[in-house]
């Protein structure tokens, strides 16, 4: 189980870093879907493994990223089903 919960919380850390990479090189939009859903599910992967390791200031940390991600995404798809 150790093993299984320190490869989502790489897999989270991954996608935040290429997320983030991508967006600074302009290699994607920051307001973008993609760009969002790989924030999202990589602060969900990260929240998990903290909660695991009892590392609770970056849970909550991840908590409020992914409800970030979470607000873009409906405002990015209220926005798509406007036009």
């Amino acid at each position: 189980m150790d093993l299984l919960l320190d490869a989502i919380g790489w897999l989270g850390a991954a996608l935040l870093l290429t997320g983030y990479a991508m967006v600074s090189s302009s290699r994607m939009s920051g307001d973008g879907v993609p760009y969002q859903v790989m924030n999202l599910i990589g602060s969900i992967c990260l929240m998990v493994n903290c909660v695991y390791n009892d590392a609770w200031p970056s849970a909550w940390l991840n908590l409020i990223w992914a409800a970030i991600g979470v607000v873009a995404l409906v405002k990015l798809t209220k926005v798509s089903i406007a036009r």
